[in-house]
């Protein structure tokens, strides 16, 4: 027998729980900074899906290990025109960029 559990929440309303509406300076810090976690990890991902080391990545790209590692750990904001390099010169790929307002 499944028996639910009233106390369950949606991630939905645990995250307006924990950093408030859409739309407060607490939550868009927060939309923020998952933005850039998720950003490190697409690119930790396509690295590894070609086999290269972080530090291989850095020197295609003209950068350092150093630096891929904070971006792959969501440690450092990323100039655009870096990400662009990292992208095309390091991954061999475009970058594509989409604005929603």
């Amino acid at each position: 027998m499944k028996s639910k559990n009233k106390n369950l929440t949606s991630l939905s309303e645990h995250i307006e729980a924990q950093y408030g509406k859409q739309g407060t300076k607490k939550r868009e810090a927060f939309e923020e900074g998952f933005e850039a976690f998720k950003l490190g990890v697409m690119l930790q991902e396509m690295r590894k899906e070609q086999g290269l080391t972080q530090a291989e990545l850095a020197d295609k790209c003209g950068t350092t290990k150093t630096y891929i590692s904070r971006i792959e750990n969501n440690a450092s904001d990323i100039r655009l025109s870096t990400l662009m390099r990292i992208i095309s010169q390091g991954l061999g790929g475009h970058l594509k960029l989409s604005v929603e307002v």
